[in-house]
């Protein structure tokens, strides 16, 4: 049986060999990214130590100020190391932090790919303090762009390894893994540009969920 995170080197493969064209996305959808951002940022209160998982290239983690993230890809981990974020080398199966250490997981367009969904999460909950809680943005399966992505991604060099989720599927992960107390934020709504964020999920095509830690007695 390989050990945890083996077979990750695959999905990372694209981010290896193309680290500085997935960071063009960012530049020529800077309208699109900037919604993200304040999507996954009005779930996560000021003053608390986070730890984001498949940092990537630090384009979340450092606008949003989490310092320290995990990350197997040695091309992408060295563009999150120049912006400043301390970058341990790991996968989110098997997570290289002690347990209870940290105040939220931020997961942002990697649950779509990992390797094992419900391992992930529950390291998650591992290195999270008792009243800490996860915060995982992703792209919706069931949106238009979702659709989209579905369609295209064997064209993709970044998509095609990938498993895209509905918004109701990560819910059931999480809630199995032990998270509750949802809260839910959508952005890229197609024909909205007048609130561009909003609660809840459906019309969005990026969905932002914050759970909270079970305790021992819920």
């Amino acid at each position: 049986m390989p050990a945890i995170g083996e077979n990750a080197m695959p999905r990372i493969e694209p981010f290896e060999a193309f680290s500085e064209e997935y960071d063009r996305w960012f530049e020529s959808h800077t309208e699109a990214y900037e919604l993200e951002l304040r999507a996954v940022k009005a779930l996560i209160p000021s003053g608390v130590g986070g730890l984001e998982v498949g940092v990537g290239s630090g384009k979340f983690a450092a606008p949003l100020g989490v310092g320290t993230g995990v990350e197997p890809s040695a091309r992408m981990a060295a563009r999150a190391k120049v912006l400043g974020i301390q970058v341990l080398k790991g996968v989110a199966e098997s997570l290289p932090v002690a347990d209870q250490c940290v105040d939220f997981v931020l997961l942002v367009t990697t649950i779509c790919f990992v390797d094992d969904v419900d391992a992930t999460l529950w390291e998650a909950l591992r290195v999270l303090k008792p009243d800490g809680f996860i915060v995982v943005g992703f792209v919706d399966r069931e949106s238009e762009l979702g659709r989209k992505y579905m369609r295209l991604k064997d064209r993709s060099r970044f998509y095609k390894p990938a498993t895209f989720f509905s918004t109701t599927e990560v819910l059931d992960h999480l809630n199995r893994a032990g998270f509750w107390h949802f809260q839910i934020k959508q952005t890229l709504i197609p024909g909205n540009s007048g609130q561009p964020i909003e609660d809840g999920f459906g019309k969005g095509s990026f969905v932002v969920i914050k759970g909270v830690k079970k305790g021992p007695d819920a």
